[in-house]
């Protein structure tokens, strides 16, 4: 305050002078009459001379003050009035009250003044109402950044278009790789004529470059049977718009120089604002993460490790060697052999598939000297398996490499392998703490991979074509190079897996299938003792008749049934929509029922037509083209029969579409 106090003072010492002056004059003149009077008119005249200085120095001051402030409010007025932006004023009934001359330049011809906002845009007032403080709003094909001010009910309006169109050329140009390739070519092909093959050669080149040509991108064949692509994202957009209709393109010209058999197309692409390398690793995921769905599909990955497909209608083909499986074999005895032991998990809420998998990795670890261990919670034991479960206890020699989740942490080291199997979500495996520990893990699975998979696994086996994981392991003892004999039960069990999950042999049935079910059936398996394992009690009966009876047909051909209130077991639902699937007319069947802990269970099958897959994926679930399933806590029965009813038609929307 002492800059406020300084003038106050300083009029204080002037009165003080001015008091003393006139002091000494009275002195003066009272002693010296004349040389006063003298004085004191020299004063007065000082005094005058002094006040109108002063007078004449405040006005020019005030005169100053005046014509800067006139400027400073024309100025401002000006620039107000001709800022390169746009300012509306709008009352608590967003009524339009001023605008600038921006603005009325903007929407010349067109009254805004007393108009509602809404003549700006229909999106303005659900804008405001989310009391956001800016927002992105389109007026006349143009793009703006409004500022909201909404203590004086002011809107500021900055043009952006040029900038969202340079911000949309670059997002349009930047890099897109993909990796292309025929999935089945080499089976196929194997067993053509070389003049057929080369013109089958010739034929897939030229429909590919056509292809190419039409979308505008570069396409380079890197071997017998796979491309590469080089493209934009402004392409890719469009080649989703068409929901790659080369794969049937492919699949079509390739029908008859295949015997029938047609080359299916998978494709990896990797998009992002990421590097080249990046790209490619993202396009060569991606096309993992397609062939391992079984192929005939597209798998787009972006920087964030989203995936979107495209595709994936038909079921993956068998493949007539057993290569692969022979070098998945002896992989996996080196992975076994150099560990301190072997730990085996399948899913929570173990089936026959997924125990008679594990049994027979546990039979592999054993052919190798090496201790196994499978983790059983017997909490979460269903009836499906209890009997078996049964069975094993009354074989010592078995039942002790069964452990809890609690004996399995005591047991691990950082030499364990784990091993999985009938999953490859690790959400969904026994004991998912333990799954994260370990340093070395291999996954063995026959359901098409989704995006939640076990991370960094050292060794890999999933094959969709195959009819259930028990069939995959079964060959892998098959081509284990010293073998341990399995007992019957262990025969049984792996038997078991595969007749269940086949459905008596019935779907997703190959040569394969049943060599493997002759091998183990040569081993000791008891088709008699898998009939008492298959039975079932009254109370499960009744319940799948529940369900059935509750079914309805929606749209032609899906059968859909709600359960009621009660709990079912994942089995019995299951089951219940196999035998939907059986009915007169009906390609895919759908049930929905409670499990308990607040989750409903679908279980979806088809017989090949329509890809329940896709439908379950949208839903956070997973499967095979013909068999699949999910899980959705925290909803009635009722919201997610809507969902699925969503969910179907948004899938055949896209299949027409296509």
């Amino acid at each position: 305050m002492e800059h406020l106090q300084g003038p106050h003072i300083i009029k204080r010492h002037l009165w003080t002078v001015f008091a003393l002056a006139i002091l000494l004059l009275l002195l003066l003149t009272y002693y010296e009459w004349i040389i006063g009077l003298t004085a004191t008119g020299i004063f007065i005249i000082v005094c005058i001379y002094v006040w109108k200085n002063e007078k004449q120095l405040k006005e020019a001051q005030l005169n100053y003050v005046e014509t800067v402030s006139s400027q400073i409010e024309e100025a401002w007025a000006e620039v107000f009035l001709r800022v390169p932006f746009g300012i509306i004023i709008y009352n608590e009934n967003h009524v339009i009250e001023w605008i600038n001359p921006y603005m009325e330049e903007e929407f010349a011809g067109t009254p805004l003044k007393r108009e509602s906002l809404t003549v700006l845009s229909d999106d303005i007032l659900s804008e405001l109402h989310k009391e956001q403080a800016y927002s992105w709003i389109y007026i006349n094909n143009l793009i703006y950044f409004v500022t909201i001010d909404y203590e004086n009910r002011i809107l500021y309006l900055f043009d952006r278009t040029n900038e969202k169109k340079l911000e949309q050329m670059y997002y349009n140009d930047r890099l897109v790789l993909a990796n292309i390739y025929l999935d089945n070519y080499e089976e196929i092909s194997s067993n053509l004529d070389d003049n057929v093959k080369s013109q089958l050669n010739s034929r897939i080149t030229a429909v590919l470059n056509t292809w190419a040509v039409d979308y505008n991108f570069y396409l380079k064949r890197t071997s017998q049977d796979r491309f590469m692509g080089v493209l934009t994202r402004d392409t890719l957009t469009t080649l989703e718009n068409s929901r790659f209709e080369i794969l049937d393109e492919v699949k079509k010209i390739t029908f008859e120089e295949a015997q029938r058999n047609p080359i299916t197309l998978s494709m990896g692409i990797g998009i992002g604002n990421v590097s080249i390398p990046d790209l490619a690793e993202h396009a060569q995921s991606s096309l993992d993460l397609a062939l391992g769905r079984g192929g005939d599909q597209v798998a787009i990955r972006d920087e964030d490790g989203k995936v979107r497909f495209y595709g994936g209608t038909t079921n993956p083909m068998e493949k007539r060697t057993r290569v692969r499986a022979r070098v998945i074999s002896h992989a996996l005895k080196e992975l076994v052999k150099e560990s301190d032991n072997v730990i085996i998990m399948g899913h929570k809420s173990p089936d026959m598939d997924s125990l008679g998998a594990a049994i027979g990795i546990l039979n592999i670890a054993k052919s190798n000297e090496v201790e196994g261990y499978i983790i059983l919670d017997e909490n979460d034991v269903l009836t499906g398996i209890s009997r078996v479960i049964d069975k094993v206890k009354e074989e010592e020699s078995l039942w002790k490499h069964f452990i809890g989740p609690e004996e399995a942490e005591a047991i691990f080291t950082s030499r364990s392998l784990i091993v999985v199997v009938d999953t490859h979500r690790p959400s969904l495996v026994a004991h998912e703490t333990l799954l994260h520990k370990a340093e070395h893990k291999v996954v063995i699975d026959h359901h098409r991979r989704g995006e939640d998979f076990v991370t960094n696994p050292t060794l890999v086996y999933m094959e969709p074509y195959a009819s259930s994981t028990s069939e995959l392991v079964t060959e892998l003892i098959e081509y284990q190079p010293k073998r341990k004999k399995l007992s019957t039960v262990e025969a049984t069990a792996l038997l078991a897996g595969i007749i269940v999950d086949t459905k008596s042999f019935a779907l997703r049935t190959g040569s394969r299938t049943f060599d493997a079910a002759s091998y183990l059936r040569a081993k000791g398996a008891d088709p008699v003792l898998i009939q008492d394992f298959l039975k079932e009690d009254l109370t499960t009966l009744v319940q799948r008749n529940k369900l059935i009876d509750a079914a309805y047909i929606h749209d032609g051909n899906i059968a859909i049934s709600k359960g009621d209130d009660s709990e079912y077991n994942q089995i019995t639902i299951a089951q219940a929509a196999d035998i939907l699937l059986t009915v007169d007319r009906v390609e895919a069947s759908f049930v929905i029922a409670h499990r308990g802990d607040d989750t409903i269970s679908i279980s979806a099958r088809s017989l090949g037509d329509v890809n329940v897959q896709l439908i379950m994926e949208e839903m956070n679930g997973g499967g095979h083209l013909t068999n699949a399933a999910t899980q959705i806590k925290k909803s009635t029965i009722d919201e997610v029969e809507i969902l699925l009813k969503e969910k179907i038609a948004l899938y055949f929307e896209g299949r027409t579409s296509s």
